[in-house]
């Protein structure tokens, strides 16, 4: 099997699958609603994201409500924000911090 970066307007899909099609039904399974804008076959089978990319700088643990949020939003990023913000209290800035931290270790 392959790694392919699907993207939509909403995402960046990473997913595994043995063609083009079979990503696309992935995507598809998973994100019904999203339409498919680029596919494209990952020239390793590994997908990094750097944290420094992201403005994450030291350690960062991962936080079991952050990944349910992740989870709740359907990978939608500023909506896990917004359900963190409302479950913790927290601020905008720790919210987006805490979130795009463990969005690396997927949920």
């Amino acid at each position: 099997m392959a790694l392919f970066e699907i993207e939509t307007y909403s995402h960046i899909v990473i997913a595994c699958a043995e063609d083009e099609e079979g990503a696309r039904q992935v995507l598809y399974e998973n994100y019904p609603s999203e339409e498919a804008v680029r596919i494209v076959k990952r020239p390793r089978d590994v997908w990094v994201i750097s944290k420094s990319a992201l403005g994450i700088t030291g350690k960062t643990d991962i936080c079991d409500l952050a990944r349910e949020c992740l989870s709740k939003a359907s990978g939608d990023k500023l909506h896990a924000i917004r359900l963190y913000m409302q479950q913790t209290g927290a601020d905008l800035e720790k919210a987006r911090k805490t979130i795009e931290s463990n969005i690396v270790y997927g949920w």
